[in-house]
């Protein structure tokens, strides 16, 4: 027991000491951890609400405990399926269609000769992801009008008819997801290019040496480099495979092409805020539900990038 207490008086002093010295550094992480405290992990005292049937007027520990009947509900409900269903495949085709683009955007950026062409198109692939979602569906429209849009135009010249294409279900998961690809894929690159300006240039010097083509090169040398900054980025897009942000669909939805645009989030959205009677307990078991399977995909892909011996967060 002594030299427990000798070790934890030690540790306790080293501690202080380490504060002491480095107080500038304790100072700075004050903020990040108000942020944590009060934007991430308070509400998570909310939560209850979805084990509940939450009256407003009698608050949350009035109201009267259901256990899982809201997740029972929810799991039995008619939009169960299609919601689900809808919210999967655009996370996956999402996620098929813009996950390599960045990286092949980057190895392209990366043996760029012209370094007024790399800042040109840097700029220019870059700049989307500072629009607006709101801007960005408003454009989207533009693009689309079966009136004056210049995509709908293009259509209407290859196949000799209008095409409205928000009037078509089947396209809704096209528009979403390409126009997210256009966003997003130079912002996301961005990681990679780093990853890149850390392979050693000896490499490629004695690859050249022995007679290695650029291509050779890249899949020698520069993919193996990085592949640990990918299998990172892969993790933690499928840890939220199950959460398609509500804007942007809400944004693109209407009443034709709601039978693929409804997903859980604009689900929650409408049942939870948006309905003339919103049911705050439903709507947060939704929720909940789909942050559990987003965590049990998380450990499951990470785990299994950590058992074929790549790079994991844990």
């Amino acid at each position: 027991m002594r030299k427990l207490e000798k070790g934890s008086n030690a540790a306790r002093k080293k501690l202080r000491m380490d504060i002491c010295k480095n107080k500038e550094l304790y100072f700075l992480l004050v903020l990040p951890l108000l942020y944590l405290l009060i934007f991430k992990y308070y509400p998570m005292y909310g939560a209850q609400i979805a084990f509940r049937k939450y009256s407003v007027a009698k608050g949350f520990w009035g109201s009267p405990w259901v256990g899982l009947a809201n997740f029972r509900k929810f799991v039995n409900s008619v939009q169960f399926s299609s919601v689900v269903s809808n919210t999967l495949i655009l996370s996956f085709y999402s996620l098929i269609a813009g996950f390599p683009i960045p990286v092949l955007l980057a190895l392209m950026l990366q043996y760029c000769r012209s370094m007024r062409f790399k800042k040109v198109v840097q700029m220019v692939t870059y700049a989307p992801h500072f629009i607006s979602v709101v801007v960005l569906c408003g454009m989207i429209m533009q693009f689309v009008s079966p009136r004056y849009g210049f995509i709908a135009l293009l259509l209407k010249w290859i196949t000799g008819e209008t095409v409205d294409l928000m009037a078509k279900p089947a396209a809704f998961r096209h528009i979403y997801v390409w126009s997210g690809v256009w966003q997003g894929m130079g912002w996301g690159s961005i990681i990679y290019l780093s990853a890149l300006s850390a392979v050693d240039p000896q490499l490629h010097e004695a690859a050249e040496i022995d007679g290695a083509v650029l291509i050779q090169r890249i899949w020698h040398i520069d993919i193996p480099c990085i592949l640990p900054t990918v299998t990172i980025m892969l993790v933690l897009s499928c840890g939220s495979i199950m959460s398609v942000g509500y804007e942007k669909v809400l944004l693109l939805q209407n009443d034709i092409n709601l039978s693929t645009s409804q997903v859980i989030s604009t689900y929650v959205y409408k049942i939870g805020i948006a309905g003339d009677m919103p049911n705050y307990s439903y709507s947060t078991a939704i929720d909940l539900f789909t942050a559990v399977i987003n965590l049990i995909l998380l450990t499951t892909v990470n785990a299994i990038a950590k058992r074929m011996g790549q790079s994991s967060l844990f």
